[in-house]
């Protein structure tokens, strides 16, 4: 499948991901070790201060974010979240990648997420609405983050929803949810074949049991065109 979805499928995130932090190096080498992480990283990224523990203490990250933020590194989007920003010949700055927004959402407040509704849709390629606010189902509490001009809307959900999420058939799942029985019709099971690679369809067929009857089927269909890997 597409990159667009690579980066989803690392969504699935729990206390255990955090970072912890080591050696503690002087504040010049704080200031110069985020920067050398920053300039690594695609623009468009998004990042909190956790991303960074393992360099410094939380004061020194902080001090340091806030200077390069000052320099033009970082754009402070809200605080605790900061993008490396992307620039356009015609526009400008660019709002940050709203993928990037969620990862960062989830890392910061440790939840795991699930893509939902109009969003899943859009990200497999069966709808073209992108949503102003994005929308994911978490097993944390629900919530609405503001960053920049992007909302992200965490809406509490059951165990069993959360049973595939970070997977392709959590996403396959919320999307086929958002679009309803009747509108998945020839062409737009012929568009999932095409978007979905072999793996993804594999994967569809291990958790087909874990879908809603209808969609279970879908994924099914899908997955039988796979080679078995």
């Amino acid at each position: 499948m597409s990159e667009k979805y690579a980066t989803i499928s690392d969504m699935s995130l729990s206390a255990s991901t955090v970072k912890k932090p080591h050696s503690i190096p002087r504040k010049g080498g704080v200031d110069a070790s985020i920067r050398q992480l920053i300039e690594k990283s695609d623009p468009g990224k998004v990042f909190t201060p956790a991303d960074f523990l393992q360099l410094g203490s939380r004061a020194a990250v902080d001090q340091a974010l806030s200077r390069l933020a000052r320099s033009g590194a970082l754009r402070r989007l809200r605080r605790g979240f900061y993008d490396k920003p992307r620039e356009h010949a015609t526009f400008g700055r660019l709002l940050p990648d709203t993928t990037s927004i969620a990862q960062a959402v989830a890392e910061k407040l440790q939840l795991r997420i699930q893509p939902s509704g109009a969003y899943a849709a859009n990200l497999l390629g069966l709808s073209e609405q992108v949503p102003l606010k994005l929308t994911f189902l978490t097993d944390g509490p629900s919530r609405t983050v503001t960053v920049g001009r992007q909302t992200v809307m965490l809406k509490h959900t059951t165990p069993k929803n959360m049973a595939t999420a970070g997977r392709i058939s959590g996403l396959l799942i919320q999307a086929l949810r958002h679009m309803k029985q009747a509108q998945m019709d020839v062409k737009a099971i012929a568009k999932l074949h095409q978007t979905l690679s072999d793996t993804d369809k594999n994967i569809l067929r291990q958790d087909a049991h874990l879908a809603p009857a209808w969609i279970g089927k879908i994924m099914q269909e899908l997955s039988s065109a796979a080679r078995i890997e």
